[in-house]
């Protein structure tokens, strides 16, 4: 009974889960969005860097929960270093972008 109770537990935290990483997909694209708005309303180096910055981050974002629901665990050692450096190139990319908006 106890085990039973504990797997439908895992499946209630599994979508929980799924429904937390959505939601910050979902803000990612929405500050994507605004500071897209921002600068196709008033062109500049730093607000176009800043856009970039944040859509590569969003990509990231999507990239580490596609590897996610994936499942790479029971993959061999350089699968698993393979996706686990295709998901944080975006995040690089993205960073140092915003870094040039803010410091450029």
């Amino acid at each position: 009974m106890a085990h039973r109770s504990m797997v439908e537990t895992a499946a209630i935290l599994r979508g929980v889960l799924v429904v937390m990483r959505l939601a910050v997909f979902g803000l990612t694209l929405g500050i994507t969005l605004i500071s897209f708005q921002a600068y196709r309303k008033k062109p500049s180096d730093r607000l176009q860097y800043a856009f970039m910055g944040f859509a590569f981050i969003s990509m990231g974002v999507a990239v580490s929960s596609v590897i996610t629901q994936l499942g790479v665990d029971g993959a061999n050692e350089l699968v698993r270093i393979f996706f686990g450096m295709a998901e944080t190139i975006p995040f690089i990319i993205g960073f140092a972008m915003l870094y040039l908006s803010l410091y450029r």
